[in-house]
């Protein structure tokens, strides 16, 4: 298909996605960015937030805690910490990924205390952005 790029998420449990799309999302370490046909060869890691592919089948949005993206001119591929489709979030779910952010920052060493607390914040933004 014109104007459309191979997406592929992976997490360490299972494949989620496999599709064609014509741009997707990304919540990248640096900043978010989206992704289209023709994109410049590109890595970067994920932080916390909602990943999107948008396509002829339409959107399939999904909450990521971290890993990494290789965008190409005709793909993107998303190595996913965890990966959990929107639809599948629920209250506890968040609850216990909040509670994971906090515990790696109360043990986090003095010198990633600021990348933990990072962290923390997208976790709670992602929380805040799936109940609405």
């Amino acid at each position: 298909m014109a104007n459309t790029l191979q997406f592929d998420l992976v997490s360490p449990e299972r494949k989620l996605a496999s599709v064609q799309a014509t741009e997707v999302q990304i919540p990248g370490a640096e900043g978010d960015m989206t992704a289209m046909a023709g994109h410049v060869a590109t890595i970067t890691t994920l932080r916390p937030g909602i990943l999107k592919a948008i396509g002829p089948q339409g959107t399939q949005a999904f909450a990521v805690t971290g890993g990494f993206a290789e965008i190409g001119a005709s793909s993107v591929t998303v190595l996913a910490e965890r990966a959990i489709p929107v639809d599948d979030l629920s209250g506890t779910v968040l609850d216990d990924l909040v509670k994971e952010a906090r515990e790696l920052l109360a043990i986090a060493p003095e010198d990633q205390k600021a990348h933990a607390e990072m962290v923390l914040s997208d976790v709670l933004a992602l929380r805040s952005h799936a109940k609405h």
